[in-house]
């Protein structure tokens, strides 16, 4: 049963097929089935022709963010039973498989730490090879928000005090302004990590073996469907359960990861924050906009930019 769904979906598999499979036929043909990318695709066309606009349909712009609201309040409402569910599904793979399964869910918990851990390096790296000695107060300085994020298991909880952090290191506040928006939308390492370890967990959890291409065509999808994803606890679920229907797999899967998380949650959040405090930094670099260290708290914004 695992094996087969997946055995099916091989020949699609292929760059051709990829890419004719990116337009639907149907928006609510494609919202009927969950196929996440035609409706990204379906989103961005949508999107352009409305900023195209101007101010030509500030009606329709204001239905899709109301709407977008009410999609996260019935996800709350959701996110609110979740306990019952979590408990439900890890009692049941428990009574089935045997306590043996929570030294795999040990594994897997430290696999992804431990992989966190690699990520957190080369950010480090490449903030200390473009920002040289700069990079230690920068992790010093955002280390209040990290800490913030990892233990809400939401990044966006702390998006004020990243704002407050990079400003005493120089970052100018134009800067801090348009990066970081943009990098909650498109910058999101630690979902994208997240995403690929829950989606294989649960797939050889299964009994379900991806080839070489299969991985690479895994990762270069979830590079597509992890972008926009919220900022909320649990949100990565909603990019798991797509990319498993998909590879023609049962959402119901998703129940395997439950029990843990939130423990592999916490650290997806503040690796988000490291990863966008890490490239606000960076790009005001670049763009002259990196200023001398202020002195006693004072922000940074006026001053004048080094070379």
């Amino acid at each position: 049963m695992a094996a087969s769904a997946p055995a099916a979906s091989t020949d699609a598999f292929s760059l051709h097929g990829f890419i004719t499979h990116l337009v639907p036929t149907s928006i609510f043909d494609a919202m009927a089935k969950n196929e996440i990318l035609q409706i990204v695709v379906f989103s961005v066309f949508v999107g352009t022709a409305v900023a195209a606009l101007d101010d030509k349909a500030p009606a329709v712009l204001h239905l899709v963010e109301q709407a977008a609201s009410i999609m996260l309040k019935v996800t709350e409402f959701v996110m609110k039973l979740a306990p019952f569910a979590i408990f439900a599904a890890l009692a049941s793979t428990i009574a089935t498989q045997g306590l043996e399964m929570l030294g795999t869910y040990a594994k897997f918990v430290l696999g992804f730490y431990g992989s966190m851990g690699v990520l957190w390096g080369l950010l480090f790296l490449a903030g200390a090879v473009v920002l040289g000695k700069r990079v230690i107060p920068l992790f010093r300085e955002i280390r209040t928000p990290t800490l913030l994020a990892f233990s809400t298991a939401s990044s966006e909880a702390a998006y004020p005090r990243i704002l407050e952090a990079l400003p005493k290191v120089g970052v100018r506040r134009r800067i801090v302004s348009f990066v970081l928006p943009l990098g909650y939308s498109f910058n999101l390492d630690g979902s994208m990590l997240y995403c690929t370890f829950g989606t294989m967990f649960i797939m050889q959890a299964h009994g379900v073996q991806l080839s070489l291409s299969q991985q690479i065509f895994m990762l270069l999808l979830l590079m597509v469907t992890s972008k926009g994803i919220a900022g909320i606890p649990r949100a990565s679920l909603v990019v798991i359960m797509a990319t498993l229907t998909y590879f023609g797999l049962p959402e119901a899967w998703i129940a395997i990861v439950l029990g843990v998380d939130h423990l592999l949650d916490m650290g997806r959040s503040a690796t988000n924050v490291v990863g966008n405090s890490v490239a606000a930094a960076v790009v005001a670099k670049w763009e002259g906009e990196l200023d001398d260290m202020p002195v006693d708290g004072a922000d940074g914004a006026e001053r004048p930019a080094t070379a």
